[in-house]
């Protein structure tokens, strides 16, 4: 059966959006447990766990400005999520991202995402999060020479969205996969303001 150009495009995009990348984040929807939850992480790969040094890292943002994690961190807590423009449960936490750049960001906290759709998306995640009006920090995760993410498995990251708070001093304060309620987070960046 001889396959048309359009076609084979399609069934080439559904494949890519339906099936997980080998090795990679997988997106999931769902409202996080109360109370601890693990992030799952692959096989090799270990979540970064409430009390643990949050393994630092340089990465440029969709704008070409480079972002280093350890030097921000000592100057105020910073909230990480890794998400992908093409998770639909990614894109909801995003908003939420968004609230609390707006109400904490540049003077208590600052507000991150790393963007798990790699280098070779960079413009398109550019102009996405210009659509968006996303005005924190978005940075693009890479693979690196053994074809891992550089941040996002050093973060033990196996689902997105997955969301971090990294206290003031570079500790990780809490962690958590999946769609997150915005008082859960409220309550947890509110506790890392206190100290």
């Amino acid at each position: 059966m001889r396959v048309s150009g359009k076609l084979r495009f399609l069934m080439l995009a559904a494949a890519f959006f339906l099936l997980p990348p080998a090795g990679g984040v997988v997106a999931v929807e769902r409202e996080s447990a109360p109370g601890p939850h693990p992030v799952a992480a692959g096989e090799g790969i270990r979540p970064a766990e409430p009390g643990s040094v949050a393994p630092d890292f340089t990465l440029v943002d969709v704008e070409g400005r480079p972002f280093h994690l350890g030097e921000e961190a000592a100057r105020k807590p910073v909230l990480l999520v890794f998400w992908s423009m093409f998770c639909e449960p990614c894109r909801a936490e995003m908003a939420t991202l968004q609230k609390f750049h707006d109400r904490y960001g540049g003077r208590e906290l600052t507000a991150v995402a790393v963007a798990v759709d790699g280098e070779p998306l960079r413009n398109t995640l550019g102009g996405f999060v210009r659509q968006e009006g996303y005005t924190f920090a978005v940075l693009v995760d890479g693979l690196d020479a053994r074809e891992m993410w550089k941040v996002a498995d050093a973060y033990g990251v196996a689902e997105i969205p997955t969301l971090f708070l990294v206290g003031k001093g570079g500790v990780v304060a809490f962690g958590r996969a999946g769609r997150i309620r915005e008082e859960e987070v409220e309550k947890a960046v509110s506790s890392v303001l206190k100290k």
